[in-house]
């Protein structure tokens, strides 16, 4: 799974469009696994590179390995 954390109010309000249950936003995800904010910058798509503005970044959330899930206590079980 991945997460998004994005800036609404970098969004160019110009390139949202309709369809037909809403109206959508095109996004692209780029790799950055060097980065520290984040495993992936989020930017608005666009036509040219200088024309996709930043909005964010994203980063993969791993499943917590099974070793550290605790199991339920007994007071919690339904029966």
């Amino acid at each position: 799974m991945i997460t998004l954390k994005i800036d609404v109010l970098k969004i160019d309000k110009s390139k949202l469009y309709k369809g037909k249950k809403g109206t959508y936003l095109d996004l692209i995800l780029i790799e950055t696994p060097e980065s520290e904010y984040g495993d992936y910058l989020c930017k608005q798509s666009g036509s040219r590179e200088d024309d996709m503005p930043i909005l964010g970044n994203g980063k993969i959330l791993k499943p917590k390995p099974e070793a550290e899930i605790e199991p339920p206590a007994d007071d919690d079980l339904p029966f």
